[in-house]
């Protein structure tokens, strides 16, 4: 018994194998491979099911899209957030409240800012007094009464005096305060440093807040915004013939949001492969909110090129070839480039095609097995 078994098995071994090499004939009989080129068997059946059309040549817009977010711009937007530890005593401002540069925003009770603004006074009045002693010792020289040794010391003193004072003040003006319209022990007010309307408050009157507290009050200018799209590596050299910008929010995704490039990165990031692309757009109704995500559709400039059907091109491992007709029944494999970001059913091929060619258009993943 075990003896037939290994003998039914063995058949099976052979059978299996006749087949797999007669399959491999009648391959070998219907095409016949010399390097690129392929003939096929006049009497092959393949010839039924595949379509030989001549490339055709025309205008097409390179076209891709990327991912954006909303972003106010930098420079239409302001954080208003305490330096000094202190108490709210008094709000300025209202939600939707339209603000200028200067306008005041918040009052603050501080001790530090205290303490900073007597720092500057006696910054001040040190530096008067020495200024004092120097003209002193220079009525002194010339009147034959004091020595040059005073003069260069009271020189040095007004000089050391006068930088304090510059150091404080300048630390003053930071916070948009001048020592000369200001009484000691005033509160601190913030003030806006642009106009824009008020998008964000957070003012509590009597709140205890402490130096490393978040912003207070957002101001921003929202008529017009960015929206930072993330290019993928592949896509960065269509950027620089854009004709076109759509832009589509999941917010409003019946609206199509039309900008132009503000700026193109010129860093790629290393752990997504993309570089930033800056849009700016028009937002007099305010539909478009910092932080709405949505996508971006990027089209070209239009452009003469060689196009086939996408079912022409057949895609290897490393690179992508189509299949050109030479007439009796002989083709030819050759290697393609084509250009990225092509809407439609055709391929646009950016090199290995040429006018006139003919090739097949349908069917041509037959000769995938040709060898």
């Amino acid at each position: 018994m075990r003896n037939r078994l290994l003998y039914l098995f063995c058949c099976l071994i052979c059978v299996s194998c006749g087949n797999r090499s007669g399959s491999d004939e009648a391959n070998d009989r219907q095409f016949t491979v010399q390097g690129n080129q392929i003939t096929v068997a006049a009497q092959s059946p393949v010839l039924k099911h595949i379509t030989i059309q001549p490339v055709e040549t025309g205008d097409y817009r390179p076209s891709f899209s990327a991912s954006g977010v909303v972003a106010a711009i930098p420079s239409q937007y302001a954080e208003i957030a305490s330096p000094f530890a202190g108490r709210i005593v008094k709000s300025f401002v209202r939600l939707g409240q339209k603000v200028v540069p200067g306008s005041p925003v918040v009052e603050i009770s501080s001790p530090d800012f205290f303490e900073t603004g007597k720092t500057c006074f006696q910054a001040k009045q040190e530096m008067e007094l020495a200024l004092k002693s120097l003209n002193r010792e220079r009525d002194l020289l010339a009147n034959r009464v004091g020595v040059v040794k005073d003069v260069e010391e009271a020189e040095v003193t007004y000089a050391l005096r006068r930088k304090d004072y510059e150091q404080a003040l300048a630390a003053m003006q930071v916070y948009q305060i001048h020592p000369d319209s200001m009484t000691l022990g005033q509160p601190l007010t913030l003030c806006s440093p642009i106009a824009g309307e008020v998008v964000k408050s957070d003012i509590v009157i009597g709140q205890y807040i402490r130096d490393d507290a978040g912003a207070l009050a957002i101001v921003a200018d929202l008529d017009r915004v960015w929206v930072k799209a993330y290019v993928k590596e592949k896509d960065i050299p269509l950027c620089h013939r854009i004709a076109d910008i759509r832009i589509s929010l999941s917010a409003l995704p019946d609206t199509l949001i039309t900008g132009t490039v503000y700026y193109t990165g010129n860093l790629l990031d290393e752990e997504t492969r993309s570089v930033e692309v800056i849009i700016e757009c028009e937002n007099a109704e305010r539909r478009m909110k910092p932080f709405m995500y949505g996508s971006v559709r990027f089209t070209g400039d239009a452009a003469q090129a060689v196009t086939v059907p996408d079912a022409a091109v057949l895609q290897g491992e490393d690179s992508r070839c189509v299949i050109v007709s030479e007439g009796e029944n002989t083709f030819r494999k050759v290697d393609v480039t084509v250009a990225p970001g092509v809407e439609g059913n055709r391929t646009v091929i950016l090199s290995g095609l040429q006018a006139g060619d003919r090739v097949v258009t349908e069917g041509a993943f037959y000769f995938i097995e040709a060898r």
